[in-house]
Parts: C-alpha cells; sequence; structure tokens
C-alpha cells in the first residue's frame, strides 16, 4: 500500500503518520509555533517533523512570511487530501465496528441546493434529534463541477438533489419531480398558457411573452429558457431560490422550478402554480455517496435516516400550509 501524492511516492511502510498531523496543524494555523502549542509540542519538535517530511515528499512545503509561515502550492494540494485521510481514519479508529448514535459527536457535511434544504433537513434534524443529539450537520452548496471531488475527497459525506452529471457515485432515490411555472395570483398572462399537454407549437408563443427570474445554481431552468428560445427574456438572474417569491408576489416575473417547492411558495406568498409545458421531462431527486463511505457504519446510519424521509403529494403540502394560515387568523 502506498501514500500517493502528487509530489512524490512514498511508501507508506516506511512513513511515520504523526508527520501528517504536523503538517495538518501547521497548514492550519500558518504558524510553527502555534501549531507547536496546538499539538502539545514544543517549538523543535515540529521544525523538526517538517524538516523530515520535506525531505521525505521533496518539496519546502511552506516558505517564511511575516507572522508565521505560507504553504507553497504543492503543499494546499497535499493539505486537502491529508484533511480527508486524517478524518476517516479518526472515524474508522473511533467507529470500526459500530456506530453508537447516542453518544457520538460526529459532524456530516452534506451538499443541498436552498430548496433542498428546505424540503429535507426538517425531517433529516428532526430524525437526527430523537436519536443522535451530539451529531452535527453542516449543510452546503456546490458548484456542480466540486461535487464528485469533495465526495471523493471525504471532505462531503452526501450530495442530496437532481445530479445528472454527477458520475461514479452510489446513490438512492428520494422523491420524483417535474418543473413547473411559477408567478403570482392574477398575472395577465397566466390564462393563455400551455398546460403541459398542449401542442409543441403553442408553447414558445405563450411563453416568449414572459419575463423571467433565472436562478444561476440550477442548470435546468437555464435549459429549458435556451432550448424555448427566451434568452432574452431573462430580467433577473439570482444565485438561490429562497429570495424569489416575494420579487414574483410583487411584479410579472414568471419562475422555472420544481413543483415541490412552487407549490410551497404559491401557498404562503400569493402566487399561483402553472403545470406548463416547458420542454423538461420528470426527474429523480436522490441521495449520492461514495464506495468508500459505503461501508462507514455512522455513514450508513445517516443514510438510512434520509431514506426513511417520507414526502407528501405534491400539493398537499400547499394545502397543509393554507390552513395553517386561515388558523392563524
Amino acid at each position: 500500500m502506498e501514500f500517493v501524492s502528487t509530489i512524490h511516492h512514498v511508501n507508506i511502510k516506511d512513513f511515520d503518520l504523526n508527520l501528517l498531523h504536523v503538517f495538518a496543524a501547521v497548514h492550519a494555523a500558518r504558524s510553527v509555533s502555534r501549531a507547536a502549542e496546538a499539538l502539545g509540542l514544543s517549538q523543535p519538535a515540529v521544525s523538526n517533523a517538517l524538516t523530515r517530511l520535506r525531505l521525505a515528499l521533496h518539496d519546502p512545503l511552506f516558505t517564511r512570511v511575516t507572522g508565521g509561515v505560507a504553504p507553497t502550492p504543492k503543499a494546499d494540494q497535499l493539505a486537502r487530501q491529508v484533511e480527508a485521510a486524517l478524518r476517516q481514519l479518526d472515524v474508522a479508529l473511533r467507529e470500526s465496528d459500530s456506530f453508537d448514535a447516542a453518544r457520538s459527536q460526529r459532524r456530516f457535511v452534506v451538499h443541498m441546493s436552498d430548496i433542498g434544504a428546505d424540503e429535507f433537513l426538517p425531517q433529516l434534524m428532526a430524525a437526527i434529534g430523537r436519536e443522535a443529539p451530539g451529531v452535527r450537520v453542516e449543510a452546503v452548496q456546490l458548484p456542480a463541477d466540486a461535487i464528485a471531488p469533495a465526495l471523493e475527497e471525504g471532505r462531503l459525506d452526501l450530495a442530496f438533489g437532481y445530479l445528472p452529471t454527477l458520475a461514479g457515485t452510489e446513490s438512492a432515490p428520494l422523491l420524483q419531480e417535474r418543473y413547473v411555472l411559477l408567478l403570482r395570483r392574477g398575472h395577465p398572462l397566466a390564462g393563455g398558457l400551455p398546460r403541459r399537454a398542449a401542442p409543441a407549437h403553442d408553447q414558445r408563443a405563450a411563453l416568449e411573452k414572459l419575463d423571467f427570474v433565472l436562478v444561476a445554481s440550477h442548470a435546468e431552468p437555464a435549459r429549458a429558457l435556451h432550448l424555448l428560445g427566451l434568452q432574452p427574456r431573462i430580467r433577473l438572474t439570482l444565485p438561490h431560490f429562497m429570495v424569489v417569491p416575494p420579487i414574483l408576489a410583487a411584479t410579472d416575473l414568471a419562475l422555472i422550478l420544481p413543483s415541490r417547492p412552487a407549490e410551497r411558495f404559491a401557498a404562503l406568498h400569493g402566487l399561483q402554480v402553472i403545470d406548463a409545458a416547458l420542454g423538461l421531462p420528470p426527474f429523480t431527486v436522490a441521495m449520492h455517496w461514495t464506495w468508500r463511505s459505503a461501508h462507514d457504519p455512522g455513514h450508513r446510519w445517516l443514510r438510512q435516516q434520509a431514506a426513511a424521509m417520507r414526502f407528501d403529494a405534491v400539493g398537499s403540502s400547499a394545502a397543509k400550509a393554507r390552513t395553517r394560515r386561515r388558523s392563524a387568523r
């Protein structure tokens, strides 16, 4: 077995893994003295460990700068691999045979979009709170091309969503979805919009009268606007969905998004959902992970919590929201 880096090939049988802890501490602290304090070692001991690591990896790793040290580009590249390796080793040592949810203090990192977090986190965090009150979850939203490397390197535990470009992962379906059109109630053009069963030639003629909001973090609505030739009709581009509903309520702008968040937004913000002919097929929302995590007990427990989530039929959650609003008046 070999420890492989882009710097140099090192036979792990001859390598002191304690050096990696020193390397990670110095990289994080950007200071030999601060790293020594964090590790409970003397400064000469840390300096000696760095010297051994430099000789083994044939790279200076750190250079002196005002106030501490700065990593070389190769050290920055190595740091990502070292962090992931140390995290996996720590988990393996602590939870090699079982996962005690009630006592665990483990941190999980999950990829979700903003509307994905709105869909999944209420149920997921409720289940975690009941069974594993010490477990921590960090939700992040990564660019599509960054998800696979983050999973592979151990910086990400699970990725939730419709991720058609994500390859080489294990996955489990969570729910079926479709794209719809969302706009304000009373929108002057709503009555003339083609429904899903409308002939193709009717689609663009009606849709090109609308002005659109585009959420840049989701590729499929952008693809639909491109296929329909509606890119010139984009009036506003935003990074996330959750800020859009008040804008739709105050304007005649329209938004393409999945049906479940569309129904929730409609119920809470006085909007309407149109099951329009957008040229986008139904799709499956899933959770994804790598084979490296498949048999980890804690990771398996988290996947079980996610797989146990249950979702109302589209429209029923919106009806519940409307009922809650009426009851509150």
